[in-house]
């Protein structure tokens, strides 16, 4: 690798992964106060194969001649530069985190054929097949998941989910998800079927939960769609403020627990605040339990921990950027 010094206007902007539409005043406030610490990258076709941000931040500073290392690569590792660097310098949404990782994997893949290859097709669905899975895992240290991981900080198996997401989610799913009408649980379990029948499956789990959308996509796999729609035809639904409030109890109860296991006392202006409205709490508690509406709610074996809830946010980090994949990056 060159390192060498170019004026700015030579640098074509062809990579499709470039992100120059970026907010960078931080940034050219930092070249200002100490200058360029790191180089762009480019090819000896005067590509910019890494450095966006950085080559947006010098075009709106007026700075002209600006250091560059220049790679003499072939064509799959340029992009592999720039997959690299879109992943641990620059938030991504959730569909441009998992893209650019399977891409990201499949030339890693094909650059380095000895390396311990991620099944994209398999879907661990038993117990045995989970456990398996997570060992393999711990003895992997040169697949792509593994590579990535250590530089993003993410799990192995949250690259890995990532990237079987993109691989085998339809396009129909990708646009649901896009426009907010499915998440990446939902996503998670409808990529167990193959792509034609997620098409027809899509319509009828969009609203439902977590653990409606894996009855019908079971029924679905062992009878078709016609079993699905009977599944659906005896579902009771589980209301979204039912859900909502068994996720509330659960962090109320903890941090109720914590407080009595700690005996934490306070006496501060908000304490009045406060015991009004855990007066007002167990004034409603006792009006719920005396409804007769609740039926088999009120077991809480009958409800699914993750029925309406999203996967959790991801950190990445470039310093301290976010992704917030669902990559559950």
């Amino acid at each position: 690798m060159q390192t060498t010094t170019i004026n700015i206007d030579e640098i074509k902007l062809n990579s499709q992964y470039l992100r120059t539409e970026t907010d960078v005043e931080t940034l050219k406030n930092s070249i200002e106060s100490i200058g360029l610490i790191n180089p762009l990258t480019i090819n000896k076709e005067n590509e910019l194969l890494a450095g966006a941000r950085r080559y947006t931040a010098l075009k709106e500073l007026g700075i002209t001649d600006i250091p560059v290392h220049v790679v003499d690569r072939k064509s799959l590792e340029q992009e592999l530069i720039s997959i690299d660097e879109n992943l641990v310098r620059k938030p991504l949404d959730k569909l441009e985190f998992e893209k650019c990782l399977n891409r990201g994997r499949e030339i890693y893949e094909e650059l380095n054929p000895t390396a311990t290859k991620i099944e994209v097709d398999k879907i661990a669905t038993t117990t045995e097949e989970k456990k398996l899975e997570k060992a393999q895992e711990e003895q992997d240290m040169d697949s792509f998941a593994a590579v990535t991981a250590q530089k993003t900080g993410l799990s192995k198996s949250v690259i890995k989910g990532a990237i079987k997401r993109d691989a085998l989610a339809s396009e129909h799913v990708k646009k649901a998800r896009r426009l907010g009408h499915l998440n990446a649980s939902q996503t998670n379990e409808i990529i167990k079927l193959d792509k034609e029948t997620q098409e027809k499956i899509l319509p009828m789990i969009a609203d439902k939960t977590v653990k409606e959308a894996k009855q019908i996509i079971t029924a679905a796999k062992r009878g078709g769609i016609e079993e699905a729609n009977q599944e659906i035809e005896t579902m009771i639904p589980l209301p979204k403020e039912y859900a909502h409030l068994r996720n509330l109890s659960k962090r109320l109860n903890k941090n109720l627990t914590r407080i009595l296991l700690e005996e934490l006392t306070y006496e501060g202006k908000e304490a009045d605040s406060i015991m009004k409205e855990m007066r007002k709490l167990q004034e409603n508690l006792n009006h719920f339990f005396k409804m007769g509406t609740t039926g088999s709610m009120t077991s809480t074996e009958s409800i699914d921990e993750d029925d309406h809830s999203e996967s959790t946010p991801v950190v990445l980090e470039e310093g301290a950027q976010e992704f917030t994949p669902e990559y559950t990056l």
